[in-house]
């Protein structure tokens, strides 16, 4: 079986124990403390995970050593977007994948212990990359650990390196141009994925400028989970969806919040509700607030 949005903790207990291509990725950050992440896998992670860096390894990085093949370095660290972590080309994220051993035929199951914020990029990548069996751990290392799921600390043994070969996109990437160029047009609909404080511009604490992208909605990321810690159900999930969209068509959405990652969590959760496939603004608000000629709005 192909898991492509969310995975249970059992059901992957199943999968590792099935012997199936398979590799787990722990996506675990902290904003304020980019070690954090690392340090919290070094201490406690699921067995054979692999540890993905937010920052190192699923953002640009420029005049990174070794790429090979016809695409060359420089090309290949171009950043595919803007803002505060901008993505990294995929022929560079095609590197990593292949550095870490990740090949076309796997399962890849991300997880973090943030209420989905962060592994959401690494879900929301591999798709890009056209790689369909991903899936997020409903609940993160939290729920592995209540089904009774093992732990292990430190390193983890390093794997043969692979040939992750690119495929087309399974999921469209917008630019700022695209979203300036359709602001106020029907066949858009921004969801901001900030909190809400923020949102309305009476707080901002990473970004230069205070306020959001003209017309777009609001829905928090924190909003898609439970008291339980996993997705709400998909019927609530939909009915909120349709509510924020007040007959908006669900096609139109494209997903921002301040730098693209806690975004992902509301695209992945209209998937779960069944609201088809959207599009993300990968440069979100701290891109688009970059240019002061941008319009803003607040309140």
């Amino acid at each position: 079986m192909t898991y492509t949005t969310l995975i249970s903790a059992t059901d992957l207990q199943s999968l590792i124990a099935s012997g199936a291509p398979l590799m787990v990725f722990d996506c675990s950050f902290d904003l304020t403390q980019p070690s954090a992440g690392a340090q919290q896998y070094a201490d406690a992670h699921i067995p054979g995970a692999t540890y993905a860096n937010l920052d190192t390894d699923l953002s640009a990085r420029h005049g990174a050593p070794g790429a090979t093949g016809t695409v060359t370095a420089q090309e290949a660290d171009e950043p595919a977007s803007g803002g505060r972590h901008p993505l990294p080309s995929r022929e560079r994220f095609a590197m990593w994948l292949s550095s870490v051993g990740f090949a076309n035929g796997m399962q890849a199951v991300v997880y973090d212990r943030n209420g989905a914020n962060y592994c959401g990029r690494l879900w929301w990548m591999l798709k890009w990359a056209g790689h369909d069996a991903v899936a997020v751990l409903d609940g993160g290392l939290q729920a592995w650990q209540a089904a009774g799921g093992a732990l292990a600390s430190g390193a983890e043994p390093a794997r043969f390196q692979s040939n992750f070969e690119l495929r087309a996109p399974l999921r469209p990437l917008a630019s700022a141009a695209d979203v300036q160029a359709a602001l106020q047009q029907p066949g858009q609909t921004l969801i901001d994925a900030r909190g809400a404080p923020r949102y309305r511009g009476e707080v901002e604490p990473l970004d230069p400028v205070a306020g959001h992208i003209p017309g777009a909605l609001n829905r928090p990321f924190t909003e898609n989970i439970g008291a339980d810690g996993r997705f709400k159900p998909a019927a609530v999930l939909r009915a909120e969806f349709e509510a924020l969209l007040a007959g908006r068509d669900p096609a139109t959405v494209v997903h921002q919040c301040g730098s693209g990652v806690s975004a992902l969590p509301n695209m992945l959760a209209m998937e779960v509700a069944g609201l088809g496939k959207t599009t993300l603004f990968a440069g979100s608000w701290s891109e688009w607030c970059s240019d002061p000629s941008r319009p803003v709005e607040r309140g």
